[in-house]
């Protein structure tokens, strides 16, 4: 069995593990691969294809988080092409969605130089803000659908299920089953969902009512009261 595999990633080489995925390859070099589904401790999935890169050889492009490294590689992970492609998805994802709260994104953006008005016939999310239990807020108009969330509710972490994907194609969204409130699910409310969401699309109820201009007194009030409320149905 092979230990290491050699590889060349933007003219360097590197040896790494049978495998290894590209995106780790690279960051054995210190290469800076941009992602947005991807999380340190989540499984990996491709769904947002931001990590592209470019394998000589390759008809297509490659998504370097779960992409495999192979004995002799070449791979680009700034070429034009993966340039060009990167520029574009974050143009398609801006036309859709409201990243005002995604920082992360915000900067990938200036750096690839992506015009978020290049699809003005781009049908923007417009959904209602969420606030069916006294822990967290829910802002699909912001939601990127990376998968995070649903990952760490399910096996990556929490094994709860209480969210996963509804609709398909445009509508694609996180929901509960049955379109649920949360406090109907399986929902633990651990936060773990808030934690990973890359958009402000999740947020923590006080947070959201803080930044509303309500006092602290306010949110504590309305949090409590919620919760003193449940526990009487109970």
């Amino acid at each position: 069995m092979v230990d290491k595999i050699t590889l060349t990633i933007d003219g360097h080489t590197v040896q790494v593990a049978p495998g290894t995925t590209i995106l780790k390859a690279a960051e054995e070099l210190g290469q800076d691969v941009p992602t947005i589904c991807y999380h340190d401790h989540t499984t990996a999935n491709g769904l947002c294809r931001l990590c592209i890169v470019e394998v000589e050889g390759s008809r297509v492009l490659a998504p370097a988080c779960v992409a495999q490294v192979s004995e002799g590689m070449q791979v680009h992970t700034n070429s034009e092409r993966v340039e060009r492609s990167r520029r574009t998805i974050l143009e398609m994802l801006s036309s859709a969605v409201d990243l005002a709260e995604a920082p992360e994104i915000q900067e990938m953006m200036a750096e690839y130089a992506a015009d978020e008005h290049r699809f003005p016939e781009g049908e923007a999310r417009e959904l209602p803000i969420l606030d069916d239990n006294p822990m967290f807020i829910r802002d699909y108009a912001k939601c990127v659908v990376c998968w995070r969330c649903v990952q760490v509710c399910a096996e990556d972490a929490q094994y709860t299920y209480a969210i996963n994907f509804t609709g398909r194609g445009f509508d694609t969204m996180i929901g509960t089953f049955f379109d649920k409130p949360l406090l109907e699910t399986t929902c633990v409310f651990c936060g773990q969902c808030v934690g990973v969401c890359p958009s402000g699309a999740l947020k923590s109820k006080r947070q959201y009512l803080l930044e509303q201009d309500f006092s602290i007194e306010e949110v504590m009030q309305a949090t409590q009261t919620r919760r003193r409320r449940r526990k009487r149905k109970e």
